[in-house]
């Protein structure tokens, strides 16, 4: 995982609610184990159409979209069954932060722990923000501060250890074992 402290990218919206895991990465693309190439999958009967196609409506498919590491959402966005591949396929994509006004729990988690940083907002500024799609946002989740391209700052609240394992880019495992040496000198103490 690569550290996600301070970064300005293009923003694109998917204003949908309650878009569920289902849609994000449909379950036929869940027989893998890992994370590279999930991104082509990412919101697949939504970009693509019955032919394969890319359809020309879908924003991902649009000019708009090339190079967006921000996503605005609807409400409820990751809602629907736990599958870690969903916020594999955003990261493998390209999205870097998730912006809505509220996140279904275990996708919130599994976000994080796969390096993707979910933002909630008031329902105000989401409004606000949809109006400034397609421009550069800054997130700075060292300060957890969200930047709009007016220059507006909304704060924003993560969890300390999940904040912790962003910004040094590792997971729940990196993290127990950046610890090594301190578990060793505990095990032998206790033995």
């Amino acid at each position: 995982m690569q550290p996600l402290r301070q970064f300005k990218a293009k923003s694109v919206s998917i204003p949908a609610a309650n878009i569920d895991t289902d849609q994000i990465i449909p379950a036929r693309f869940l027989k893998v184990t890992i994370k590279e190439g999930l991104g082509q999958h990412l919101f697949s009967d939504w970009r693509y159409t019955s032919d394969g196609q890319p359809n020309p409506n879908f924003v991902l498919n649009q000019a708009l979209a090339e190079g967006a590491q921000i996503l605005l959402a609807g409400d409820n966005f990751g809602c629907g069954s736990s599958r870690e591949h969903a916020p594999w396929a955003l990261v493998d994509y390209g999205f870097r932060a998730i912006v809505s006004t509220s996140f279904a729990d275990i996708f919130r988690n599994n976000a994080t722990k796969n390096g993707l940083l979910p933002i909630v907002v008031s329902a105000e500024v989401h409004q606000d923000l949809s109006q400034q799609v397609g421009a550069e946002w800054s997130v700075d989740l060292e300060s957890c501060v969200l930047r709009d391209a007016n220059g507006n700052e909304t704060p924003f609240a993560i969890d300390p250890f999940s904040r912790t394992c962003l910004l040094r880019g590792q997971d729940e495992l990196d993290f127990i074992l950046s610890h090594q040496t301190e578990i060793k000198n505990f095990e032998r103490k206790a033995s």
